[in-house]
């Protein structure tokens, strides 16, 4: 059975969801309001979606016995983070529905295939060369390519992980090392002002909906908070919506994702700069679950069960959410007692620094508030 054949599930259903993270927690307390069962498929025992869930395996990606088994247990599966091997999600699919798919995964799992895909589709992107070794690094660098710049890994890259800058030629060998001969991707600096970044969906029937562009703030390359709506004009959030229906439709995808974007300032106006994708509910969209009319997370339940989009209207001038890192979670008794914060804690046993514990979302009573 094919994804776009699925017809809808009715509640009683089991979503199997690969990946026992806070995505993962989420997706599953959506699934039971809209009376779904969750089944959490993971190799962390510890995996704090299992708690929330009706079901769970502890088994690695790889193990396809455990895979078949978990198959016959679930009606349809998603994932809650892009770095899920392609073959497990390929395995899957020839017995059960995957959404989305194994194309848009292996799409998003390669900053090559990202960037490459966003130009052919008439984005622009930072200029941007394959890295395969010192020696490409070098001939580019001394080709002319811009300084500076920054070499990161093609794949497995996130938070800042995975990323080198190059503010002088003389960066070349260290940046080179800090990748350990993975293959890479030379990317042009881009001097933007803000970072924003539009997290939509689309259903097997391809219906397309996308929730208000959100803009974000990052400490220590990690994300702080995300307002929405974004401070861009109407026609520039409008082309970001456009380019990621877009990506969307050239990948077939059935689920909720996101495209980041870099916003330079330019002659007055602003250009978007496609940064990067993520083809699952994404850190920067948790505003939704209080702030608007649907939240990513039902929606993207939605979309893998066949039901129809919900409505992505805010149900406030705007809306907030600042993430809750290592012992910012500590504060959970003084945020409970915070009128019009709403809090959400991950279960996450031991805080760390630099772990994403929980978030606070609020209402704000004008647009940036």
């Amino acid at each position: 059975m094919t994804a776009n054949a699925m017809t809808a599930l009715p509640p009683g259903s089991t979503i199997g969801i690969l990946g026992g993270g806070q995505l993962g927690r989420m997706l599953a307390l959506a699934a039971a309001r809209l009376g779904f069962r969750s089944h959490i498929y993971a190799p962390e025992a510890d995996s704090p979606a299992f708690e929330v869930a009706a079901a769970h395996t502890i088994a690695a990606y790889e193990d396809e016995t455990q895979l078949a088994a978990f198959a016959k247990a679930i009606d349809v599966a998603t994932y809650e983070f892009e770095n899920i091997p392609v073959a497990t999600v390929e395995f899957l699919s020839r017995q059960i529905p995957v959404r989305p798919g194994a194309k848009a995964l292996a799409c998003a799992q390669d900053r090559l295939n990202e960037k490459s895909l966003a130009r052919e589709l008439g984005a622009v992107t930072a200029e941007f060369a394959t890295i395969d070794s010192l020696a490409d690094l070098e001939n580019a660098l001394d080709g002319g390519f811009a300084i500076p710049s920054v070499l990161k890994t093609r794949r497995f890259g996130y938070d800042g992980k995975g990323q080198a800058k190059i503010l002088t030629r003389k960066d070349a060998a260290a940046a080179w090392a800090a990748m350990r001969d993975a293959p890479s991707i030379l990317e042009s600096f881009v001097d933007f002002r803000a970072e924003v970044s539009i997290v939509a969906a689309r259903a097997a029937d391809g219906t397309f909906a996308a929730f208000d562009v959100t803009e974000n703030e990052h400490r220590n390359h990690i994300l702080h908070r995300s307002v929405a709506p974004a401070r861009l004009a109407p026609d520039v959030a409008d082309e970001a919506i456009g380019t990621a229906r877009k990506i969307a439709e050239r990948l077939d995808y059935v689920g909720v994702f996101a495209i980041e974007f870099f916003v330079v300032s330019d002659n007055d106006r602003d250009r978007l700069f496609v940064n990067e994708m993520a083809p699952r509910v994404h850190n920067s969209g948790h505003w939704t679950i209080d702030g608007a009319l649907t939240s990513q997370f039902e929606q993207h339940i939605r979309a893998v069960a066949g039901w129809p989009l919900g409505a992505t209207d805010l149900k406030a001038a705007g809306a907030e959410m600042i993430n809750l890192i290592g012992d910012d979670i500590l504060a959970w008794s003084e945020i409970a007692a915070t009128p019009g914060s709403f809090l959400h804690h991950y279960g996450k046993k031991d805080v760390r620094p630099g772990r994403k514990m929980g978030h606070v979302n609020r209402l704000l009573t004008a647009a940036q508030g």
